[in-house]
């Protein structure tokens, strides 16, 4: 297996909702690229460019309310990938947070941006006082493995937990990192 490519040429950034706002062009193509090469994040191949915008607006709405953070990959061609940090509010769960929509644009990848991406989401946990992350993939996405290398354990996989965007079942695979020092 081939090392990701160095990010030096990568800026990552932390979005605020008039950002992300702004943002959202750009942000629904890399979905549109995802759901279009494939990934199960939550659309079908039949949704449209609207969909995805609605979408990013509602993160747009999450950011501003505090319950998401939205971190962007930024290189010359403008932004190729994004994630989220979702800050678990319930009151008995106040050391967690959830990562989601880790996406790439199919252009950039293979450079190590999903790395990276991952990397920041996980200090900025720290900073917030999140000391256990949770996330789900597609149980045969390449992401798995950025995962596990990641140090991320894996918990399982829940048969026909989603479906592909050409409506195929999907098993969704669960993992978690505990962040607290060893």
């Amino acid at each position: 297996m081939n090392a990701p490519a160095a990010t030096s040429d990568i800026a990552l950034d932390i979005l605020d909702a008039a950002a992300t706002e702004a943002a959202v062009p750009a942000l629904a193509e890399i979905l549109r690229d995802c759901v279009t090469n494939g990934a199960s994040v939550g659309f079908m191949g039949w949704n449209t460019a609207a969909d995805y915008e609605r979408f990013w607006r509602d993160v747009a709405a999450g950011v501003a309310g505090g319950q998401i953070v939205l971190f962007t990959a930024r290189n010359a061609d403008g932004i190729v990938g994004t994630a989220q940090l979702h800050l678990v509010g319930k009151p008995n769960q106040p050391h967690r947070a959830e990562i989601a929509k880790v996406l790439v644009h199919s252009r950039a990848r293979r450079q190590g941006i999903g790395e990276a991406l991952m990397r920041r989401a996980e200090a900025v946990a720290r900073e917030k006082g999140r000391d256990l992350l949770v996330l789900d993939t597609d149980e045969n996405g390449t992401a798995r493995r950025l995962y596990s290398r990641l140090g991320w354990t894996e918990v399982g996989t829940i048969p026909r937990y989603a479906l592909m965007p050409d409506g195929a079942a999907c098993g969704s695979t669960f993992f978690y990192k505990d962040l607290r020092p060893a």
